[in-house]
């Protein structure tokens, strides 16, 4: 493992964690150089997943990329990371659980949204501005109420 603040490949394992979720395991490790510590996270490689999205175009499931875009909505709001992190796993799994390997990226945001919706209104409707692509104020306007009624 490189280690991120000089670069040398030789570093020792100081602690080795489990998730909550089993999925990962979260490993402290010192770099034999500089004497830093870092975290490293191993998880099981699954077979790839596969977006549609909306024009046609298929790509890989990017977990970081579908991390970032649920951070992006839950900036300025009381959301915490973890529970983020929470989300992402939650909705990994259940497209990994499902029938096929390609999964439409509508589908993807409709669980975001779902999740997000209980979570923080505030955070769903900005998430649903991007997802639904609100176009105007109106489109806002009828999402709020929406979730007023």
């Amino acid at each position: 493992m490189k280690c991120p603040y000089c670069g040398s490949k030789d570093s020792e394992v100081v602690e080795t964690r489990d998730s909550e979720d089993l999925d990962t395991i979260r490993r402290r490790r010192t770099c034999t150089n500089c004497d830093k510590r870092f975290t490293t996270y191993e998880r099981v490689e699954n077979v790839n997943l596969v977006v549609i999205k909306k024009d046609g175009r298929r790509e890989q499931f990017d977990r970081d990329k579908f991390k970032k875009g649920i951070i992006r909505a839950c900036e300025k709001t009381k959301v915490p990371v973890e529970e983020v992190e929470k989300i992402v796993t939650e909705i990994e799994r259940e497209l990994r659980g499902a029938d096929s390997l390609e999964i439409e990226s509508k589908k993807i945001g409709q669980l975001v949204a779902a999740r997000l919706k209980k979570l923080d209104k505030i955070a769903y409707i900005r998430f649903s501005s991007v997802f639904k692509r609100f176009v105007d104020i109106e489109d806002f306007e009828k999402e709020v109420k929406k979730l007023i009624n």
